[in-house]
C-alpha cells in the first residue's frame, strides 16, 4: 500500500491493532488468574507496587480505549460500506449490543468464576451498553456526534463529586453511569458495575465521529498526517493537564525522590470509571500505533491481525482456556498463594501468556477463516 493510496478493502491496520491489544488483555487476564496474590488497586499504589507489576497492568490500560473506539470506527465502516450505498448501523449496534450483553451475562460471567454466586458487568457489558447507546446517535449528524464524544470524555470528571448511597432513587443509573459499585447483594448472589459505562460512551462516539479518515475516499498521507495529529494532541495535552495536576485525574501526581516512582506516579491513572488522563493515554498511544501498524505489515503484524479479525471468539476462547487450564492447575498442585495458585515470578506470567498465544492462534485463524465464508448473522457478531 503506497502512502497516497485510498482504501479498496478491509483496513489491517484496524485488525493488526485490535489483535495487539488482545495479547495485552491476554496478559493481563493470566495476571489475574495466576498472580491474583499479588492484587493491584484502583489506581495502583506506588510504594507497594513492584515496578514490573506495574508496567504490566499499565501496559492493559490501553486495551479498553482503543478498542471501544475502534468499535465506534466500525460501526462507521458499517454504514458506509465500499462501493454500495450508505446504510443505517442503527439496527445492527442496537441488535449486537443486546447480543454482546447477553454474552457477559452467561458465557463471559461464567468463565471467570465457573459459578453464577456473582454477577460482574465487565467491558463487554460496557461494549455493549454503549453500541446501544450509539444506535440512538447514529440519527443526529456527525458533527454534533462528534461534540457529544467530546463533552463526555473531557467532562465527565467534573462529576466525580456527585455521589449517592445505595437507598438513594439515584443509585442504579449512577452506578451504571458513573461509579463503581454493587447493584444487588445478597449472601448467595451479588451484581456489580465494574465498568461504568458514560465515559465509554464518548469514546465509541469520538471512533464513530472520526471514522471517515478511513473512507474510501481519504487517501493514507491524509489519514496518518490526522492521526499523527491526534495521537500528539492527546498525549501533549496529557502532559500538560497531569504534569501541572490541573485537571483530569482523581489523583495527583506526586513528586518521589527517584526517576522510576516520578514515572509510575505521572502514569497512575484511574480505570474505573476511566479519567480523562486515561483516556487521553490510551486514545493517543492508539492514534500512533494505527500509523505504525499501517506503514509496516510483516509476518508478525499478518499474525497479530488474525487474532484483531475475530476478537469476540478469541476472547471467549482464552477465557475458558485459561479457566480449564486454572482448574487443573489447582486440583493438581494445591491452593500456592493462600487461597490461590500462583506463580512465584512476574516473568512467568509473561512467558505463559506468549505459549498460550501462540497456542490460540491457530483456532482463532480458523474461526476468522469460517467466519469470511459464513452468511451467518450470528457468526459475525464474533
Amino acid at each position: 500500500m503506497t502512502v497516497n493510496s485510498p482504501i479498496k478493502k478491509r483496513i489491517p491496520s484496524i485488525d493488526t491493532l485490535r489483535g495487539f491489544v488482545i495479547l495485552l488483555m491476554l496478559v493481563d487476564h493470566v495476571r489475574e488468574r495466576f498472580f491474583l496474590h499479588m492484587q493491584v488497586s484502583d489506581p495502583l499504589i506506588i510504594e507497594t507496587t513492584s515496578s514490573g507489576l506495574f508496567f504490566t497492568r499499565l501496559s492493559a490500560h490501553l486495551c479498553a480505549p482503543i478498542f471501544v473506539f475502534l468499535t465506534g470506527l466500525s460501526a462507521w465502516l458499517y454504514a458506509n460500506p465500499h462501493n454500495k450505498p450508505k446504510r443505517s448501523p442503527s439496527g445492527f449496534l442496537f441488535k449486537r449490543g443486546l447480543f454482546l450483553i447477553l454474552l457477559e451475562l452467561t458465557l463471559v460471567n461464567f468463565s471467570w468464576f465457573g459459578n453464577y454466586n456473582n454477577l460482574y458487568l465487565q467491558v463487554i457489558w460496557a461494549i455493549g451498553l454503549s453500541m446501544i447507546c450509539l444506535s440512538v446517535l447514529v440519527k443526529l449528524p456527525i458533527r454534533l456526534i462528534l461534540v457529544i464524544g467530546l463533552l463526555i470524555i473531557f467532562g465527565h470528571n467534573l462529576l466525580t463529586p456527585i455521589s449517592f448511597e445505595n437507598t438513594d432513587a439515584g443509585y442504579i443509573p449512577w452506578t451504571i453511569l458513573h461509579d463503581r459499585g454493587y447493584l444487588f447483594t445478597s449472601d448467595w448472589f451479588k451484581i456489580k458495575i465494574s465498568y461504568p459505562v458514560l465515559p465509554w460512551i464518548g469514546v465509541i462516539a469520538l471512533g464513530y465521529s472520526l471514522g471517515s479518515l478511513y473512507s474510501s475516499k481519504t487517501s493514507s498521507k491524509i489519514r496518518l498526517k490526522s492521526l499523527t495529529f491526534l495521537g500528539a494532541s492527546c498525549l501533549l495535552l496529557l502532559i500538560i493537564l497531569r504534569g501541572f495536576n490541573i485537571y483530569g485525574e482523581t489523583l495527583p501526581w506526586i513528586n518521589y525522590s527517584n526517576t522510576i516512582d516520578n514515572l509510575k506516579s505521572f502514569l497512575n491513572y484511574t480505570k474505573y470509571p476511566p479519567s480523562l488522563d486515561f483516556l487521553l493515554f490510551g486514545l493517543g498511544i492508539g492514534f500512533l500505533l494505527l500509523i505504525i501498524f499501517e506503514k509496516f505489515e510483516n509476518k508478525l503484524t499478518n499474525a497479530i491481525k488474525v487474532l484483531g479479525s475475530a476478537p469476540m471468539f478469541f476472547y471467549i476462547l482464552h477465557l475458558y482456556v485459561l479457566l480449564l487450564i486454572y482448574t487443573v492447575f489447582i486440583n493438581l498442585f494445591g491452593a500456592n498463594k493462600g487461597d490461590y495458585f500462583g506463580f512465584d515470578h512476574l516473568y512467568q506470567i509473561w512467558i505463559f501468556s506468549i505459549l498460550l498465544s501462540i497456542a490460540l492462534y491457530f483456532p482463532t485463524k480458523i474461526f476468522a477463516r469460517y467466519k469470511r465464508k459464513s452468511k451467518s448473522k450470528l457468526i459475525k457478531y464474533f
